[in-house]
C-alpha cells in the first residue's frame, strides 16, 4: 500500500436542468447573503438525459426526482424521495431505474431501496488484474481489422488470443475486431436498511438480488468477430470457468456500522462519513462460489472558512476506501461491483470511471481486492434565486489514486500462451514476476469539475479527468452526469 497522492486539473462544462416545482417557500427578512433556505410540500424535477463518458458515449432519455419536505422541519432533506430513470446509450447500453430513500418512514431508520436493468449489447471487459491485461488501442472496435496491417506488425504473435489469420467464416475480412466487448443483461434488487444508535452512530444492514446473462455480443449487428474477444478468450483458457460463463444469480446480504456527522448529504460543508461492513453471499444456486468482503470508507469535510466567497466557504474533502475479499470465491461477473449502502450513481461498479478513480476506463481493473483515494477542493463561486428555486455554480479540482490489492486467478493467467511474450515484450523474463508488477501497480488520476446544484439536493456534474498511466484511461475522459462523486 504505497505511492499515494498528487494533484493536478484541467476544464470542464455541465448543462441546465429544466425544472417543474410545486411547493410552499419561507425566507427569512435577511438580506440575501444571510437568507435562510425552507422548502414544504413536493418538489419535483423533470431532466432530460443529456450526459456523457468516454465508455458509454452520449446519453439520451429521461430522469427525474420527486422530494417531499412536509412541514420544511427537515429540509434540506426530503422525508421520502423517489426517483426514476429511463435511457439509452449511443454505445448500446439501455437502463431502467426506480429508487426509494427515506429517513423518516420508519422512525429512526433510513430506508433505501431500488430496482435497476441494465442492458449492455456492448459491455466492456478487459481481462483480470488491470495492467497485466495489456490493452491495445488496435483491437477497440476496429471495424477495418483485417485490412490493415497489423498482422505484418505482429507477425506470428498476435496479443491475448486474436486468431492469427481471419476466420473462415470472415473470409472475406467483412467482420473487425471489438476485442474489448460483450454482451451482458443485468438485474439487480436491492434494500438497505440503517438505525440508529446515537446521534451520528448507525447500524446497517441490506439484502439484494443479482442476475446477470453474460454472452458474446451479436457479430452480425455490430459487424465484429465475436471469436475474437477477450471473453471468449478467457472461457477457452479456463479464467472463466464453465460455470459462471453464462451468468447467473446472487444472493447477498450486508451487515455493518456507519458514522455520519455530515452537515448536508448531497454535498456536505463539514463532517465525517465513515463506513465499515462486510458483504457475502452463500451458495444458493450450487454453483460453488461464495464470498465474504470487506468493506471500508472514510469520508471527511472540511470547511475553510475563508469567509469572502458570497456563495459559500470552499470545502476540501477526501475518501479513503477499500474492498477486499477475506473468505471464499467470487464469480467473475460479480467481481466489478463496487458495493455501496448509498448509491451515489445508479450504477456503482467497475475500478475506474466516476465511481473510484476518475479518469480510468471503466471495468479496467477487475481483481479481489482494491484501496483507493479521492482529494478535491470544493470551491462555490456563483449562488442565485432563479423561478423562486436556489442554485450554486461549484468547481472542483481533484486527484485520485487507487491500485488492487489482491490479484484474482493470477496464476491462472500466466498460462495464457501470449504472456510470456507479452512479458518479455515489457522487459520481463520471469512471467508471474511481470504480472505482479503490473498488477500492483498504482494508478494515478487527477482533473477538474464543474458543478450545478438546486436546492443543494440534485446535483449535475461534469468533470475532466487524465490517467497518468498507460493504457488504464484516454488522455482526456470525460464524465458528465449527476452527483459528487463521493
Amino acid at each position: 500500500m504505497k505511492n499515494i497522492f498528487l494533484l493536478a486539473g484541467i476544464l470542464c462544462l455541465a448543462a441546465s436542468p429544466v425544472l417543474f416545482a410545486q411547493e410552499d417557500t419561507t425566507h427569512s427578512a435577511t438580506p440575501p447573503k444571510e437568507e435562510k433556505e425552507v422548502k414544504k410540500g413536493w418538489a419535483f424535477g423533470a431532466f432530460p438525459c443529456a450526459t456523457y463518458s468516454n465508455d458509454m458515449g452520449f446519453q439520451y432519455g429521461a430522469f427525474g426526482d420527486i422530494y417531499y419536505y412536509g412541514d420544511g422541519s427537515t429540509y434540506p432533506d426530503p422525508l421520502h424521495k423517489i426517483s426514476l430513470e429511463v435511457s439509452h446509450y449511443t454505445k448500446g447500453r439501455t437502463r431502467a431505474y426506480l429508487a426509494y430513500d427515506s429517513k423518516y418512514l420508519i422512525p429512526n431508520m433510513r430506508i433505501t431501496a431500488s430496482a435497476t436493468y441494465v442492458n449492455d449489447p456492448l459491455y466492456l471487459f478487459y481481462g483480470f488484474n488491470g495492467g497485466a491485461s495489456p490493452y491495445y488501442k488496435e483491437l477497440d472496435a476496429n471495424k477495418k481489422f483485417y485490412q490493415t496491417s497489423l498482422y505484418d506488425k505482429w507477425g506470428a504473435f498476435l496479443p491475448m488470443g486474436i486468431p492469427p489469420v481471419p476466420s473462415a467464416a470472415d473470409a472475406d475480412g467483412s467482420l473487425g475486431i471489438s476485442y474489448y466487448h460483450m454482451r451482458r443483461d443485468m438485474v439487480r434488487i436491492l434494500a438497505d436498511f440503517q438505525g440508529n444508535i446515537t446521534e451520528h452512530f448507525k447500524w446497517a444492514a441490506g439484502i439484494s438480488y443479482w442476475y446477470f446473462k453474460m454472452a458474446d455480443y451479436d457479430g452480425s449487428k455490430y459487424r465484429y468477430n465475436p471469436a475474437a474477444t477477450m471473453y471468449r478468450h478467457y472461457c477457452e483458457n479456463g479464467l472463466i470457468e464453465e460455470k459462471e460463463a453464462t451468468g447467473g444469480h446472487r444472493l447477498e446480504l450486508k451487515a455493518g456500522l456507519v458514522y455520519d456527522s455530515r452537515d448536508l448529504e448531497a454535498a456536505p460543508n463539514k463532517g465525517i462519513w465513515a463506513e465499515l461492513y462486510f458483504n457475502g453471499s452463500p451458495s444458493v444456486t450450487g454453483d460453488g462460489y461464495h464470498y465474504l468482503k470487506l468493506n471500508a470508507h472514510f469520508r471527511h469535510y472540511v470547511r475553510i472558512p475563508v469567509g469572502f466567497i458570497k456563495a459559500g466557504d470552499p470545502v476540501f474533502a477526501y475518501h479513503i476506501a477499500y474492498q477486499g475479499t477475506i473468505a471464499g470465491r467470487t464469480p467473475y461477473y460479480m467481481q466489478q461491483n463496487i458495493t455501496s449502502l448509498i448509491l451515489k450513481q445508479m450504477i456503482s461498479e467497475g475500478f475506474g470511471s466516476y465511481n473510484t478513480v476518475r479518469g480510468t476506463y471503466s471495468n479496467r481493473l477487475i481483481a479481489d481486492g482494491y484501496a483507493w483515494a479521492n482529494l478535491e477542493l470544493r470551491i462555490k463561486f456563483w449562488s442565485f434565486k432563479l423561478w423562486k428555486q436556489y442554485f450554486y455554480l461549484a468547481t472542483n479540482p481533484f486527484f485520485d489514486v487507487g491500485m488492487i490489492t489482491q490479484a484474482y486467478r493470477l496464476e491462472k493467467m500466466a498460462t495464457l500462451p501470449e504472456m510470456s511474450a507479452v512479458a518479455a515484450i515489457n522487459g520481463f523474463t520471469d512471467t508471474m514476476k511481470f504480472l505482479k508488477a503490473k498488477t500492483f501497480e498504482p494508478v494515478y488520476t487527477a482533473g477538474i469539475g464543474l458543478k450545478l446544484a438546486w436546492n443543494q439536493n440534485f446535483i449535475i456534474s461534469a468533470e475532466f479527468a487524465h490517467n497518468f498511466n498507460k493504457g488504464l484511461g484516454d488522455p482526456v475522459y470525460i464524465s458528465i452526469g449527476t452527483n459528487y462523486s463521493f
